[in-house]
C-alpha cells in the first residue's frame, strides 16, 4: 500500500514537473517599481533584453519572457501562439501587473498590440520595437490568414532541411537583421538553437496573425522605434503608417543607421528613447 502511495506521489511530482517545463512563457522578474513586460521577438530569449534591464531594474519591475521553444526552452504542442498570447494574458492578470508598459521587439510587439486590445486589460502603454500588427500583409499580396498553414511545402522543405543547409539559411537571415557583426552571430545561434517545429510552424501562426482591425480598440499611449534600414527612411515610414492606419494615435520615431534589431545597431539612442518614454507615461494616471 505504502509503495503504491508513493508512486503515485512521484508520478504527480513528475507531472507537474512536466507541465511547468511545457509552459508557453517563461519569465524572469527584477527590480521594483511600476512594472515593465518584456517579450522578445521570434527565436529570441529574454537575456536580449538584458543591457537595457540592466539599466531599468533600478526604477521600475522587469518582467522579462522567453518563449517556448525558443532560449533552449521546451517547446509546447500547437496552435503555439494562441497559447503564448493566452499565458501572458494570464501572467498580468495573476501578477497583477497594473498600469502595466509593454515594450515589445517584432513578433513580441505584435503579442505586446494584441493584448492591449482585450477588453478590461491593464496595459498602460506600448512600446513597440519594429513591429508591425500584420506582418503576413506585407509578405503577401492579396493576404488572407485562412490560407497559410501548417502544412504546406515551403514548411515540409524546412523541417526536412539537414542541419547544414539550415545553418545556411540562418546564417542569410541574421545578415539582414543588424547592421552588428557580433549581433550577427547572436541572432544565427538563437535561429540555431530554437526547435526546428516552433520555428517552422510557430511562424506560420505568426504571419497568420491580423490585428489591424484590434487597432482600434486601443486609445493609451503607443510608441514604434522602427529602422530604417534596408529600405530607408521613406519606405519604412510609409510602411508603418499602412500597418497602424487604423490606430488613432501614436508616436513614430525612427533610427537613422538600424536595422530590424534596433536596440543593437543603436544601443545609446535606443536607452534614450526608452527612458524619455517610460518616464513621459509615468507622469500620467
Amino acid at each position: 500500500m505504502k509503495k503504491s502511495v508513493v508512486f503515485f506521489v512521484l508520478l504527480f511530482v513528475c507531472f507537474v514537473h512536466a507541465q511547468e517545463h511545457q509552459s508557453p512563457i517563461h519569465v524572469e522578474v527584477s527590480g521594483q517599481g511600476a512594472p515593465v513586460l518584456f517579450i522578445p521577438g521570434f527565436t529570441v530569449p529574454g537575456s536580449s533584453w538584458q543591457p537595457v534591464v540592466q539599466q531599468l531594474e533600478k526604477a521600475y519591475e522587469c518582467h522579462v519572457v522567453t518563449l517556448a521553444g525558443f532560449g533552449g526552452k521546451e517547446p509546447i504542442a500547437f496552435p503555439w501562439l494562441p497559447k503564448v498570447n493566452e499565458a501572458l494574458e494570464n501572467y498580468i492578470a495573476e501578477h497583477q501587473l497594473n498600469n502595466v508598459t509593454i515594450i515589445g521587439h517584432s513578433l513580441g510587439g505584435t503579442i505586446a498590440t494584441w493584448l492591449a486590445s482585450r477588453e478590461d486589460n491593464t496595459v498602460k502603454a506600448l512600446i513597440l520595437v519594429d513591429a508591425l500588427p500584420a506582418t503576413g500583409a506585407l509578405m503577401f499580396p492579396n493576404f488572407d490568414p485562412d490560407n497559410l498553414s501548417y502544412d504546406s511545402p515551403y514548411n515540409n522543405q524546412q523541417l526536412a532541411m539537414a542541419n547544414t543547409q539550415f545553418e545556411q539559411m540562418a546564417t542569410g537571415m541574421a545578415q539582414g537583421m543588424s547592421l552588428d557583426t557580433a549581433a550577427k552571430q547572436k541572432i544565427k545561434e538563437w535561429i540555431l538553437l530554437a526547435d526546428r517545429k516552433t520555428y517552422v510552424y510557430g511562424y506560420t501562426d505568426y504571419l497568420k496573425l491580423d490585428l489591424r482591425e484590434a487597432l482600434k480598440k486601443i486609445n493609451i499611449p503607443v510608441t514604434i522605434l522602427a529602422a530604417d534600414r534596408p529600405y530607408g527612411k521613406d519606405m519604412a515610414v510609409q510602411t508603418f503608417k499602412t500597418q497602424y492606419a487604423n490606430l488613432s494615435n501614436y508616436e513614430l520615431v525612427m533610427a537613422e543607421n538600424a536595422a530590424h534589431f534596433v536596440m543593437f545597431d543603436q544601443p545609446e539612442w535606443f536607452m534614450e528613447q526608452i527612458q524619455r518614454v517610460l518616464q513621459a507615461n509615468q507622469l500620467t494616471k
